[in-house]
């Protein structure tokens, strides 16, 4: 069954109604959907294509291939001969940009790019958010404000740009592990050649098909808790692949720290909480933070429980 593809173009148009529907499908019944004509020129999707894909040739593969831990211990697995798979790692190359830490400088037209590429993702999130909101029922900008611990801009802006080089053996090691995002919207660029990224739906492993210059969209933990519950994170995962190298630009506009996270009171009214069989806590995100880097590849109700505690 393929992921939902949704034309956001439509949002303003005379499908307004249907495609606000079919938003509100891909976030209930998926937690994960892909956006087309999203408003983010081809052009600069191109040039972030070719930014990001010379960046890891220039600054970061040669540095996989020889010195990263991933390829040492797989080596290390196959001298042995034996039958065991890597499970505590990744085979993946990754860095973060954010508004604050260094960015990689030998690549022309990165950090320009980048720059210009980031405000069009974080424009688009603000939009998904405002159409949760009103799906959800909810007043207008309640999720931007909740995850900016109010009116001022605090909400952390990420974007972790991966490359999942071809891997000798594969059906050793996982490309990236199974896990849900700690966040808040995730917005993904992913490859449109090369393929490995699946979402968990209905207890199988759903491929997330390759759409050239689509934006996938997923929900995070917070926002699952935001609408207590009617919105899901999603586990999803990347193969490891033996031909072709896999890149992935995933943005997450997620809560500041500080921020404190809980039901929206409307929801808990509405539903006359019944919705909330879990119970989902009140907490400080930079506190769940804490216990996610921990869990990360574990369930999430643990961590529910254990922030409920700190708190």
């Amino acid at each position: 069954m393929p992921i939902p593809v949704i034309d956001f173009s439509k949002l303003n148009g005379e499908e307004r109604e249907k495609t606000m529907a079919e938003i509100a499908n891909g976030c209930e019944e998926w937690g994960f959907f892909q956006l087309v004509n999203h408003g983010i020129p081809v052009e600069l999707l191109e040039r972030v294509k070719k930014v990001t894909t010379e960046c890891y040739k220039v600054e970061r593969e040669e540095n996989f291939f020889k010195d990263s831990t991933p390829v040492k211990l797989l080596k290390e697995l196959i001298e042995k001969n034996g039958e065991e798979k890597l499970e505590n790692l990744d085979w993946e190359d990754v860095f973060l940009l954010t508004d604050d830490n260094e960015w990689p400088r030998k690549t022309p037209g990165f950090k320009e790019t980048m720059t210009e590429y980031r405000a069009e993702l974080k424009k688009l999130a603000e939009k998904l958010m405002e159409v949760m909101d009103e799906n959800l029922g909810i007043p207008k900008g309640h999720i931007k404000k909740m995850f900016n611990g109010g009116d001022e801009e605090t909400a952390f802006f990420g974007t972790k740009v991966s490359h999942y080089p071809p891997c000798p053996h594969p059906e050793r090691v996982t490309g990236l592990r199974s896990h849900t995002d700690a966040g808040g919207v995730i917005l993904l660029f992913q490859d449109d050649v090369v393929g490995g990224l699946e979402i968990l739906k209905d207890g199988k492993w759903t491929d997330v098909q390759p759409i050239p210059n689509a934006i996938c969209i997923n929900t995070g933990d917070q926002i699952e808790v935001l609408s207590n519950g009617r919105y899901k994170s999603v586990w999803h995962r990347v193969q490891a692949v033996p031909n072709g190298t896999r890149r992935s630009i995933a943005s997450f506009y997620n809560p500041s720290y500080n921020a404190t996270i809980e039901p929206a009171s409307q929801l808990i009214q509405k539903e006359n909480k019944e919705v909330n069989h879990f119970g989902y806590p009140k907490f400080v995100f930079g506190d769940y933070m804490s216990v996610y880097t921990e869990q990360k590849f574990l369930p999430k109700e643990p961590r529910f429980e254990a922030v409920k505690a700190v708190n």
